[in-house]
């Protein structure tokens, strides 16, 4: 598939969050919604974003609102309970696996508890969150024909020095997640946010694919649901403006790695698809070898030979008399 046809089934399969408000979910929906918060340390947050979907719940847009915590010690699982959450203690999930190995693992670890028909993975740390967030993406999967799997994209701000740029944040996902998928799966390219933890698929979907178990999993989950179900049961809405923290550039580095590897773990032909896409190189100075001068007429000697070499030839040789 070209880079034109992605943008067309981008033409086609991008929706507005607001086409989905949760009256349409609560009215429309046949299936059960369960919404999972993967936890760490988010007290600041985790209250309001499980309040919101406690909203959503009781307008009858899902059914239940759980919570991951990966042992955090600010108070997140507590303030998620009072908010109305049912808290999961990753770490009391397939214990005989052993240490929790990042957020995909503890993901995957919920999945089985989990309750609903349709799966809503939403970040727990999440500034001024909206039941928007979960409405807009259940909206394909309920309202919608074909799809499977619906990822999430929008505009992150990001504060530096105290200037707030409207969508400087995203970094790892504009700097090397776009262009290596449109190198390494060009099907993929229109995605606009490829490492948006915001997802929702169906749990048949997702009782069909891998988790990667640390900061891949995202990116690793979209390409394992291409796989599975293609580009048609693959829908991206538009959330607007998106606040979360944001990982110092130092670790910045470890992530881009990790997804970068999982990308490339992926490829089913180790050779990058379509035409060359490395730009021209000019050889070394060193390495190019000159065309040679243009030779000068040998001389001629008086009896039509050419001198021996080393010689030169009389004086007046090769000169035609023309007196």
């Amino acid at each position: 598939m070209t880079s034109t046809a992605a943008e067309q089934w981008a033409r086609g399969r991008t929706f507005h969050h607001s086409l989905y408000p949760p009256e349409r979910i609560a009215a429309e929906r046949e299936r059960t919604v369960s919404v999972c918060l993967p936890a760490r340390d988010c007290a600041a947050t985790v209250g309001h974003v499980a309040m919101a979907l406690g909203l959503l719940r009781r307008a009858g847009a899902i059914d239940e609102v759980v919570v991951v915590d990966a042992a955090s010690r600010d108070g997140t699982a507590r303030i998620a309970e009072r908010a109305g959450a049912r808290v999961l203690q990753e770490s009391e999930l397939s214990p005989e696996l052993g240490p929790v190995l990042g957020k995909g693992d503890a993901m995957w670890r919920a999945l089985p508890e989990l309750r609903g028909e349709l799966i809503v993975f939403l970040d727990a740390d999440s500034e001024g969150f909206s039941e928007h967030f979960a409405a807009g993406l259940l909206g394909p999967l309920v309202c919608e024909r074909g799809f499977s799997f619906v990822k999430a994209y929008y505009r992150r701000p990001f504060e530096h020095d105290g200037v707030l740029l409207p969508e400087g944040g995203g970094r790892v996902n504009h700097l090397m997640a776009r262009p290596a998928l449109s190198l390494l799966y060009p099907d993929l390219a229109a995605v606009r946010q490829p490492l948006a933890g915001e997802i929702a698929a169906t749990r048949e979907l997702l009782e069909r694919l891998p988790f990667v178990t640390g900061y891949g999993v995202e990116i690793a989950m979209l390409i394992d649901a291409w796989r599975a179900v293609g580009l048609d049961g693959i829908a991206q809405v538009d959330l607007d403006v998106h606040r979360n923290r944001h990982q110092p550039l130092a670790a910045l580095s470890e992530m881009a790695r990790t997804v970068l590897a999982t990308m490339l773990a992926r490829l089913e032909d180790r050779r990058l698809p379509g035409p060359p896409v490395a730009p021209v190189e000019r050889a070394p100075h060193a390495a190019v070898v000159s065309p040679p001068a243009e030779a000068a007429p040998r001389a001629v000697a008086p009896d039509g030979e050419s001198p021996p070499a080393g010689e030169s030839p009389p004086a007046g040789a090769g000169t035609v008399d023309r007196r």
